[in-house]
């Protein structure tokens, strides 16, 4: 298969901008408390709130069938508004009493939603224009996601007038920045055909590099932010946003080496017609002998994914032994770490820890990291002719996940901050691997629609463990609003832990009863009829030149 140009370079620098801004409910934790006191709510109430952005995720799905109809750029504009209004609202009224607790409810529901339509976009370009490296593509993309948080903490710390109210700063930074970004982005959000030019390595290369570095960049700010010594607010998030322009280079780059390709391409066709002798058709054979021969075996250690067995949608998905499995095994794990992630305002209080913003700041970084780890054993297995199997990935992610929950039953810093980093990074990684998991186990051809239900187990997974850690806080402060003390999360993190352990043994039945979706990949030159391919695409193109001289 071709590999993509500067074109499909292009949508995915644009994937990788909207990702990085498309977790806007990231930062809940931040102003959780706040918006608490402001809006005389119990601590169930304000589980609720946060199970609203995830409630939008029942309705996800509408963004896959849109994305059918509709061009991409609209289905990205689509969701952008939905956050606009569904935070923006809240922003205009969040002091007056007019503002009710369900109207709360509905609006970040909606915004929640439309975190789902600019996920289908992103994970659709990907796929599409990016072929036998969609793994690595979407790895690379959803891996900008788990900065989200980062990049709204460091906003909201470094743009003046936005640091005397958290609750109205992150609600107005949610509700404009992903409308803004959607606009810069929105000519690159469509699928390119590819097309025939040279190998993308020195690329996707480039592209880690540049990852690995934005990702230093957070986690070194996220540390830093705890001393003194460190950079300010608005020095961090300059280099951060500089980090998140670079990969613009990349399409630039590309776009300028087709150009020159193509001046040579054509002095070279001059040539020959000048020429006109059987030495130089023979020489020109020779040369696309070499280009073909190259292509293909560039293919053959590519790593591309070997097809399931039968593409799966609609209501047969449903009736899936291993949609089950694998529904569940991600509610148990991923889902649970999002529910951590959700209530980390409020069991940083519990244990008097007053910075919580660094503590979210952590997890989103260590969430990133965790996110781009997948496109790296993708990229480098795909080398050796090995694809991975993703339910074994979610597997090997799930087991440290639990012991970090059994870690937090002490109440010592270090642990919350350990822990913390480890369900931050296992919870990133087993979100992107779920995204190839779900065209591994279900085919490609219903993408857009079957990985929107398998998420919606985010919001049933939010519902049920965040009331119950919920409950058992409300139990805890008796009476009051607040409850302080290690024992406040103590029986909810020995439920989690066990829950997650369980769902490591779902997902490692679902490794073994899928387990034939990955293994080596056979190269094309073993292949039947490889050779023959190379030998009849050399003789047309040799008709074709004869013709032309005669």
């Amino acid at each position: 298969m071709p590999s993509p140009s500067s074109a499909h370079w292009l949508s995915l620098v644009g994937s990788i901008w909207l990702q990085t801004i498309n977790g806007p409910n990231a930062d809940f934790p931040v102003y959780s408390s706040q918006l608490k006191d402001l809006k005389h709510i119990s601590q169930v109430q304000l589980n609720f709130l946060a199970f609203a952005s995830d409630a939008g995720k029942l309705f996800g799905w509408f963004s896959g069938v849109a994305a059918l109809y509709l061009p991409l750029w609209l289905v990205a504009f689509v969701g952008a508004a939905f956050g606009l209004v569904g935070y923006g609202v809240q922003y205009l009224f969040l002091d007056t009493p007019g503002l009710r607790y369900w109207h709360l409810f509905l609006l970040t529901s909606l915004a929640g939603n439309g975190i789902c339509w600019i996920n289908t976009v992103c994970y659709l370009l990907c796929i599409n224009n990016f072929g036998s490296s969609s793994r690595v593509a979407v790895s690379l993309a959803t891996s900008y996601l788990g900065l989200s948080a980062k990049v709204y903490t460091s906003l909201a710390d470094s743009i003046p007038g936005l640091a005397d109210s958290k609750a109205k700063s992150y609600l107005l930074l949610n509700a404009v920045v992903p409308m803004l970004v959607t606009l810069v982005v929105a000519p690159s959000l469509r699928v390119v055909d590819l097309t025939g030019v040279a190998n993308m390595d020195a690329a996707f290369l480039a592209m880690f590099a540049i990852t690995l570095a934005t990702g230093a960049c957070a986690v070194v700010g996220s540390i830093g932010s705890t001393s003194s010594n460190g950079l300010s607010s608005r020095e961090h998030m300059l280099s951060l946003g500089v980090l998140l322009a670079t990969p613009i280079l990349i399409p630039m780059a590309l776009r300028i080496r087709e150009s020159l390709n193509k001046i040579r391409e054509t002095k070279r066709e001059n040539r020959i017609h000048d020429l006109g002798t059987d030495d130089a058709i023979e020489r020109v054979v020779a040369i696309d002998i070499a280009d073909v021969e190259s292509k293909e075996g560039d293919d053959g250690g590519s790593g591309v994914d070997q097809k399931p067995q039968e593409e799966v949608g609609g209501l047969r998905l449903l009736r899936r032994v291993d949609f089950w499995l694998y529904f569940f095994s991600y509610m148990f794990s991923a889902t649970l770490g999002l529910v951590f992630l959700n209530n980390l305002g409020q069991i940083a209080e519990s244990r008097r820890f007053a910075q919580t913003s660094t503590l979210v700041s952590l997890s989103s970084s260590f969430g990133f990291f965790g996110r781009l780890l997948p496109s790296f054993l993708d990229y480098y297995s795909a080398k050796s002719g090995y694809s991975i199997s993703r339910t074994g990935s979610m597997a090997s992610l799930m087991a440290p996940m639990a012991g970090a929950f059994f870690l937090l039953l002490y109440p010592s810093d270090f642990f919350l901050y350990l822990s913390t980093a480890v369900i931050g990074t296992c919870t990133g990684a087993i979100t992107s691997v779920a995204v190839s998991a779900t065209s591994e186990l279900f085919g490609t051809k219903n993408f857009g629609v079957n990985h929107n239900v398998v998420v919606s187990n985010i919001p049933v997974g939010s519902l049920c463990f965040g009331y119950f850690a919920a409950y058992l806080y409300q139990r805890g402060a008796r009476g009051s609003h607040r409850c302080i003390g290690a024992g406040c999360y103590q029986e909810t993190f020995v439920v989690w832990g066990a829950t997650c352990a369980v769902g490591t043994l779902l997902c490692a039945v679902l490794f073994a009863r899928s387990r034939s979706f990955a293994g080596r990949v056979p190269p094309p030159a073993a292949a039947a009829g490889g050779g023959g391919a190379v030998r009849t695409s050399c003789l047309a193109r040799l008709a074709n030149l004869v013709s032309y001289r005669w």
